[in-house]
């Protein structure tokens, strides 16, 4: 992969035929390799990436496009940083959005990007002691026979080839622009709320969500507040979520 459009908002870009997970790869040359704000890490072969609730996410070679990007210029408010994730949920919507517009394109909260209600796309922040890891797997060209689950999708199974080194330039362009808004006037004043509430299927869905420490909410989710948290109405009573998996109801 030649990427000139990605290597050149990249500090540095680096291209991997093939790792274990680009998070973890991420992590480890941190150690010993300079790596700005930016920093970009691909493989199209990644053979033990990990999603959200530590799932494993494992992929046929050549098949998923898997890219972690290294956020060093973040806010000084470090409350702040939970924007971080759907950040990345709406630039890379807005770069999955460029390549297929006829369709439909949003991210369900906090950040997996759906494609007509389908996941072509999960996003994992990890906070690391020299900055935050976002790391995001994009179906590119597996076909619908791989597919891991019937609400997954692909570039390939909508019938598009997808340009990565656009999807990448795009993604790391919008990413830069919100994450410098968001650490220079927070995510109200910098538009990145109203940017991500516009984005958001799960605003004005009955959804259902597992806590991390197993509890299910069903309601309907509202808003996000000031902090990122998904806001569901719980039979007349408002709860804000910080972290759990979304499951939309179907529409009738």
């Amino acid at each position: 992969m030649q990427l000139p459009r990605t290597r050149a908002l990249a500090d540095p870009l680096i291209v991997l035929d093939s790792c274990g997970s680009t998070n973890v790869e991420m992590r480890e040359r941190l150690t010993r390799e300079r790596l700005g704000h930016l920093a970009a890490l691909v493989t199209d072969a990644q053979t033990e990436g990990r999603g959200r609730l530590d799932r494993t996410w494992t992929t046929p070679p050549g098949s998923a496009l898997a890219v972690s990007v290294l956020l060093r210029d973040l806010p000084a408010d470090a409350d702040a940083w939970g924007w971080l994730a759907l950040a990345a949920g709406v630039a890379m919507t807005d770069a999955v959005a460029a390549q297929l517009p006829a369709h439909d394109v949003g991210f369900k909260w906090p950040n997996d990007v759906l494609v007509d209600g389908r996941k072509i796309c999960g996003i994992l922040a990890e906070v690391t002691p020299d900055g935050v890891i976002v790391g995001s797997g994009v179906n590119t060209v597996m076909t619908t026979a791989e597919l891991p689950v019937p609400t997954a999708t692909s570039f390939a199974a909508l019938g598009a080839a997808a340009d990565i080194d656009l999807l990448l330039s795009g993604y790391l362009e919008a990413l830069r622009g919100l994450v410098a808004g968001l650490a220079r006037d927070g995510a109200r004043a910098s538009g990145l709320h109203d940017e991500a509430e516009r984005r958001c299927l799960s605003l004005g869905r009955d959804v259902e969500v597992t806590m991390p420490h197993g509890e299910t909410l069903r309601g309907r989710a509202v808003r996000l507040q000031d902090d990122g948290c998904l806001v569901v109405d719980a039979a007349g009573v408002e709860r804000a979520v910080a972290s759990g998996d979304v499951v939309h109801a179907r529409l009738a």
